[in-house]
């Protein structure tokens, strides 16, 4: 059996990929995650779940929602969030059906243990515009409502679609958020948030080797987003999907999925994916950036026998493919994270990143 990573979280068993969820209550941390808890390869999906009190050491809890219900009969529990409301914790997610296929729903808990499926689901019954990818939803709350976006697209055209609320159960249409052709038909695991008085539209595209993220930073009105530049700090191979949440200290935490669709399980391994180091997300000379929450300051490191500096060129050193990560600057500070079998490297505080499985 491979030896298991030390600082970051994997299944008992099964498969693993995007992180759902990600959520601070009653005093811990919540990570669910898209789960196959039968064996390390895509299938029916669940929600499992983990908790931790510093962000580095994770307990993996009983599942928290099992592909059960009707409108779940086909491809299960997929990605959604976590919000906090009156005490109570509600997941939204995206449920799959042989009859509806992908259509939204929600579960709540009073425990963060427990987790009672509304009976009204799913609370969103089906894409404005027909399509069949409609999924991911993140919910969050913006002034006095809730604001949901959701990964979807059409012929060709990625889109991100906007949904709104006032009691988390009735929602309304709002439209479109984004729309482009250039990140592929379909924008994957949506975030959308405030961040130094303007806001942050996150996605993942799908099919990309490195730079998968796509941070969009610009203005909202309420109803329309106004792009004003747009960031790609991590560039890494093993980095997808990932979410946001803010904690107790009022910190905007990233965690994303290390690991990635073309990569084989460890041999001997019935388990497959992680989760990625929890980061800080900032605003460093105007340009978005993730560094390692300062929970995992002590296991930083300036440098690594796999990483070689060549120029403006980070070169990762130890197996084929070799993959390079390009910063467009002077590098003036390094700082690595290797686990057992993965290494993260960030330049300069985080305005560029690079995650890989070795």
């Amino acid at each position: 059996m491979p030896d298991r990573l030390k600082y970051h979280f994997e299944p008992r068993k099964g498969w693993m990929n995007d992180p759902n969820g990600l959520v601070f209550y009653q005093g811990v941390y919540h990570a669910f995650f898209q789960h196959f808890p039968h064996a390390p390869r895509w299938g029916r999906m669940h929600w499992g779940h983990a908790v931790s009190r510093d962000l580095i050491s994770w307990t993996e809890l009983p599942i928290a929602l099992s592909p059960d219900k009707p409108y779940e009969n086909d491809g299960g529990c997929f990605s959604g969030s976590a919000i906090i409301k009156d005490g109570l914790m509600y997941l939204f997610y995206t449920s799959v059906s042989h009859e509806s296929g992908q259509t939204q729903s929600v579960a709540v808990s009073g425990d963060g243990l427990n987790f009672q499926k509304y009976e009204g689901n799913p609370v969103i019954r089906r894409a404005p515009d027909g399509s069949r990818d409609f999924r991911d939803p993140k919910v969050t709350q913006i002034g006095g409502r809730y604001y949901m976006v959701i990964g979807s697209g059409r012929d060709n055209i990625g889109k991100i679609l906007l949904y709104s609320s006032r009691d988390l159960f009735n929602w309304d249409y709002t439209g479109v958020l984004f729309e482009s052709v250039k990140y592929g038909g379909v924008l994957e695991c949506p975030d959308f948030f405030e961040l130094g008085g303007k806001y942050v539209l996150m996605f993942s595209q799908m099919g990309r080797v490195m730079n998968s993220t796509v941070f969009v930073y610009g203005d909202f009105d309420g109803a329309r987003f106004t792009p004003a530049s747009f960031h790609t700090p991590e560039a890494g191979p093993h980095f997808y999907a990932p979410q946001t949440f803010l904690d107790a200290n009022g910190r905007r935490i990233i965690i994303g999925w290390l690991y990635s669709w073309e990569k084989e399980p460890d041999a001997g391994a019935d388990y497959a994916g992680a989760l990625s180091i929890p980061r800080e997300i900032k605003l460093i000379n105007g340009k978005i950036a993730t560094f390692p929450v300062c929970e995992a300051k002590n296991l930083l490191k300036p440098g690594d026998e796999l990483v070689k500096i060549k120029g403006n060129t980070v070169l990762i050193t130890q197996k084929e493919p070799k993959y390079d990560l390009n910063y467009n600057g002077v590098i003036n500070s390094l700082s690595i994270l290797k686990d057992t079998k993965t290494i993260e490297v960030f330049i300069n505080g985080g305005e560029a990143s690079f995650s890989y499985w070795f």
